[in-house]
Formats: structure tokens, C-alpha cells, sequence
């Protein structure tokens, strides 16, 4: 689907992952591929960069906890007057406790209780354990955080009025944000990047890095690729990723049962309960913003219907009406014509 016009090169973010020894290397190295990757999108399309990175740290070096040796880091910076949107990034280490005596993890701290966090201007985003850091320095004081399910009861019990949601993919609030561990820094980054760019953009980065796009549950909708994946089972996520990559395919609830290698009662209970809609409901939904990208491309009704695995162009109005989809598909043709 093309990005909207309406969007307008935003101001440059300086993006700030801020790394202490032994530091979780794919809590930082992934969202930080995705930022490079949206860059790398932009200026292909002759767009200016949105993201400039910045690693920084107590100290010039670390060791990640891989064991690979990081150098030339920047130090602390002073965001007490920032000049454009700046997002710091925490993250977490190996381990079910995070441990924060060294002289570096204290200096750190020390840091980020001098932060003045506001919306648009100085952000958090906490990946996985980096909600205890963040925690740690007060900085979740009446807010909602969520974190790897590890270190959940640690997060309560370093901020106490802190609302703790569990099971969460991500949670939102501004300014904020926080991950459950590891790969969902990157379901954030995309949000993010969604949320500043456009989803057409955040759904390009996702497919040249091969995730799957999801939603945190306070996330506002972007698109139906996007909506009811605001769950971790992955038996749910592995049905969900197939009737996405290929909605043109026959789909029928046992075929969406065996590829989630369970039964079909049982795979409508897993999407009621945790998508909230039927297996057939969320297959409609796909296939229909398929052919709506179709029509817009300028393709016709019947070559939309068949792109989308609707079976003819009379199924396609039927599932366009029966969702509330504004219009027809033929205005929807037309307009794109124009």
C-alpha cells in the first residue's frame, strides 16, 4: 500500500541506546536495525533520514552479553535543552535479577533521575529488563510498564505504584514506552516507527527484517495486518503469519488448524479468546485490505476480488459492505484511477 502523502518529513529523533556491561545485544541491536532500515527506506525514496543513533554509556567501553566488546562509546548526554525529539533507550542483561552496584550502573542512575521526561520531546522506551533500570530511577512513578515475564514481581517491587501489566507485547504511555524482552523491542520499534512514519513504512521495514508485524493492546489501529495480534501465543501468532503471507490460498478453519498443528474447535477457541474474532472473521479482514491496496494500485474489481482470495467480485462487495468498509470497491477503483 502506498504511504499517504499527507506525511510530511518529520524532525530528526535522536535515538540514544544506552548500554552498561553485560547489556542484552538483541534488545538494542535489533530496534536499532529497524531504525536503520526505515532510514535506509526513506532515503531510497529521496526522503530525508528520521532516526539518528547514538550509543552511549556510563563508559567508553563494554562488553555486551555475547561477549562482544564495544567501543568508542559516546558519554551521558546533557537532554536538559534538546533541540529536536530525543528517545532514550533502555535495556536489559542476562539474568533473573538486574544488578546495578557497579560504579557505572550508579552513575547511570544517577542520570537518568535528572531526566525531565515529556511527550514529543525527551521519551523512554524500555526494552525488557530495562524497566527495572528505569524503575530503579523513579522514572515509572504512576505509570503502566510491562518487562520480561522474569522480571515482573522485580518491577513491582523496584516501583511500587507502578501499574505492572503482564502478558503484553508492549505498553504505551507516553512518554514511556516499554517491552516485554528480546524480540518485542522490536514489535515497539516498529510501533514507533508506525506511529512517526506511517505504517506503510513500519510494514516495509518489518518484511525486509521477516517479522511479524504486532500490536500492544493500547495501540491504536493501523491497519488489519496489525490488529489482533496484540497477544504472545504462538500457535495463534504461526496461523495468523500464514493467512497474512498468502490470504489468495484456500483457506478453511481446519487448513488454518493444521497449520497451527491443533485442532479446529480448539484454534476458533484460541482466536476468541485471544484475537477477539472467529478464524473466518480475521481471514475476511486480511483478504479485504489486500484488495483494498489492489483497487488503490489501480487494479480492477475482478482483479482485486482474485489477488485477495475472494472468490468472485460479488463476494468481495458482500465482505466490503458486511465490514463497513466506506463506499464500494468500485469507488474505491475509481478513485485511484483519477
Amino acid at each position: 500500500m502506498d504511504e499517504p502523502t499527507r506525511l510530511t518529513p518529520p524532525t530528526v529523533v535522536d535515538v540514544h541506546f544506552v548500554l552498561l556491561d553485560d547489556s542484552l545485544i538483541l534488545d538494542w541491536a535489533g530496534p536499532a536495525e529497524a531504525l536503520r532500515m526505515a532510514n535506509q527506506s526513506l532515503l531510497a525514496k529521496g526522503r530525508p533520514a528520521a532516526f539518528a543513533l547514538h550509543f552511549t554509556g556510563p563508559r567508553a567501553e563494554t562488553v555486551s552479553s555475547v561477549g562482544a566488546r564495544v567501543s568508542h562509546l559516546a558519554p551521558l548526554p546533557d537532554l536538559s535543552q534538546p533541540q529536536r525529539p530525543q528517545w532514550v533507550v533502555l535495556v536489559g542483561q542476562p539474568g533473573d535479577r538486574v544488578e546495578l552496584d557497579s560504579p557505572a550502573a550508579r552513575e547511570l542512575l544517577h542520570w537518568l533521575r535528572g531526566l525531565r521526561l515529556t511527550e514529543g520531546q525527551v521519551e523512554l522506551m524500555c526494552i525488557c529488563a530495562g524497566a527495572v533500570v528505569a524503575a530503579r530511577a523513579g522514572l515509572l512513578a504512576r505509570r503502566k510498564a510491562t518487562t520480561h515475564h522474569h522480571h515482573l514481581d522485580e518491577l513491582r517491587q523496584s516501583a511500587p505504584d507502578c501499574e505492572v501489566l503482564a502478558n503484553r507485547v508492549f505498553v504505551l504511555d507516553a512518554p514511556v514506552f516499554s517491552s516485554a524482552g528480546v524480540t518485542t523491542g522490536i514489535d515497539l520499534t516498529l510501533h514507533r516507527i508506525a506511529a512517526r512514519l506511517g505504517p506503510a513504512l513500519a510494514a516495509e521495514v518489518a518484511q525486509t527484517m521477516v517479522v511479524a508485524l504486532r500490536r500492544g493492546p493500547q495501540d491504536p489501529e493501523l491497519s488489519p495486518f496489525l490488529h489482533h495480534r496484540d497477544h504472545l501465543h504462538p500457535v495463534l501468532h504461526r496461523v495468523q503469519d500464514a493467512v497474512s503471507q498468502a490470504p489468495q490460498e484456500a483457506w478453511t478453519v481446519p487448513r488454518m488448524a493444521d497449520r497451527g498443528h491443533t485442532s479446529a474447535r480448539h484454534l476458533t477457541r484460541l482466536f476468541e479468546e485471544h484475537a477477539g474474532v472467529s478464524p473466518l472473521t480475521y481471514l475476511q479482514r486480511i483478504r479485504l485490505a489486500v484488495a483494498q491496496a489492489a483497487l488503490q494500485s489501480g487494479r480492477n474489481v475482478t482483479q482485486a476480488a482474485q489477488i485477495s482470495g475472494f472468490g468472485s467480485d460479488t463476494q468481495l462487495r458482500r465482505a466490503w459492505h458486511r465490514h463497513g468498509q466506506p463506499g464500494t470497491p468500485g469507488t474505491t477503483h475509481r478513485a485511484a484511477a483519477r
